[in-house]
């Protein structure tokens, strides 16, 4: 008896087929790109990167003298696949590190800084570290309760959230969509955990940060809340100069290269898990 093999395919996996040649011919494309923005990605004479960092429990903290954080890591990761120096600069605001960038002071960026219509307008966004949303911070009553339940509780209160931050932007607009008014404090000396703990210890009622950080920091204060979300998720990028192109699309190579080895899922284990 002789097999014969049926040639005669289904057109479930004619589709199936054609969809998978798709995907491999995109990914030998971006490949291909990926190794032209690198022979002719451009750098400071002296070959370095200069990363201006948010210093913060997400972004960047120390502990035991040694540097930590998941994007401070996720930038380190980077750093490998690019063959490049990158030299850390830690910040504690936003207010006047955006300008150094311009100035050509940093080569990148990274802060909380979601990828709005609004930011991709002024600067490059690369692709995201990962998600986030900003959430409300205020202490819990006696009782255990909150007295903002909802977005509608914030009309004519005064909400903190650190100077030069894209929350501002944010905040205007929901003061818009409730039809009552919010007053924006700025804060120019401290950075988001400050402000987490000016709410902690009473100093002030509201601030307005992203999740990670508060989901970090209310685990040693009880007394916090950040249910109330004041957005929706966010794509958190690494922030570029407008007309840094080149750099952009080397950067977004480098990062795609990392969430593909096994070095990147051991970070996201280790902060997310």
């Amino acid at each position: 008896m002789t097999f014969r093999r049926n040639t005669k395919l289904k057109k479930g996996n004619i589709a199936l087929y054609i969809i998978l040649i798709a995907i491999v011919i995109v990914a030998m494309a971006s490949l291909k790109r990926c190794i032209a923005v690198n022979e002719t990605a451009t750098t400071p004479s002296d070959g370095t990167i200069n990363v201006a960092i948010e210093y913060s429990p997400l972004s960047l903290y120390t502990y035991d003298d040694t540097l930590g954080g998941f994007c401070y890591d996720f930038m380190r990761l980077v750093e490998n696949v690019s063959k490049r120096k990158f030299v850390f600069h830690p910040i504690v605001t936003l207010e006047n590190t955006l300008s150094d960038l311009d100035n050509g002071k940093y080569d990148m960026v990274v802060a909380q800084f979601p990828a709005t219509k609004e930011n991709k307008i002024r600067f490059l966004l690369s692709d995201a570290l990962h998600l986030d949303k900003q959430v409300l911070i205020q202490r819990k009553n006696d009782s255990g309760g909150i007295d903002v339940k909802s977005q509608l509780d914030l009309a004519d209160e005064t909400v903190f959230i650190v100077k030069g931050s894209p929350m501002y932007s944010r905040l205007e607009n929901l003061s818009r969509e409730i039809g009552d008014t919010i007053h924006i404090a700025e804060d120019a000396i401290y950075g988001p955990e400050q402000l987490f703990l000016r709410t902690a210890t009473g100093e002030i009622k509201y601030a307005v940060i992203n999740e990670t950080i508060a989901a970090e920091l209310s685990e040693h204060y009880p007394n916090v809340d950040y249910s109330v979300e004041i957005s929706f998720s966010q794509f958190q990028p690494v922030i570029l100069r407008a007309n840094d192109s080149i750099m952009c699309d080397s950067l977004n190579c480098w990062i795609k290269k990392v969430k593909l080895s096994k070095a990147y899922k051991s970070l996201q284990s280790r902060y997310f898990d």
